[in-house]
């Protein structure tokens, strides 16, 4: 019974997500943005952005289904406190979730910056290609 509720909530989700899955495109474009022996390091800055965004946009569709049940099973908890409890549970990790993204997210940006930044500004790292001319990876 367990396993048909469980089924039942994904469902949806994998709907929703599947011509996103399909098409391996980020928000209209896609993923990796070069094609054969041609790449620059440009390339793999746009293809590291590209899985960031993507990988990003999955989460946060996943967290707001997961924050709009933990508020069905709290509205529908009905005076039991076990239910109530299992609700703020699923509230609480949510919130983990976030913060963790949004740290990753920083971790990765200021990583990148890093690597990729050759000039003495510390602008966005997904930017530097138009700053610096391509260079070939080898």
């Amino acid at each position: 019974m367990r396993l048909l509720r469980t089924m039942t909530l994904l469902a949806p989700i994998g709907v929703a997500l599947a011509p996103v899955l399909a098409s391996a495109a980020g928000m209209g474009g896609n993923i990796v943005t070069c094609t054969g022996a041609n790449c620059t390091i440009c390339d793999l800055a746009d293809t590291a952005q590209n899985v960031v965004n993507s990988g990003i946009y999955i989460l946060v569709f996943l967290l707001s289904v997961f924050f709009m049940y933990a508020g069905w099973l709290y509205v529908t908890a009905g005076g039991s406190m076990d239910a109530a409890k299992r609700a703020r549970s699923i509230f609480t990790n949510v919130a983990i979730a976030v913060v963790l993204i949004v740290s990753s997210w920083l971790i990765i940006d200021v990583f990148m910056k890093t690597l990729l930044n050759q000039g003495s500004s510390f602008g966005p790292w997904n930017k530097i290609c138009e700053m610096v001319a391509d260079r070939p990876l080898a």
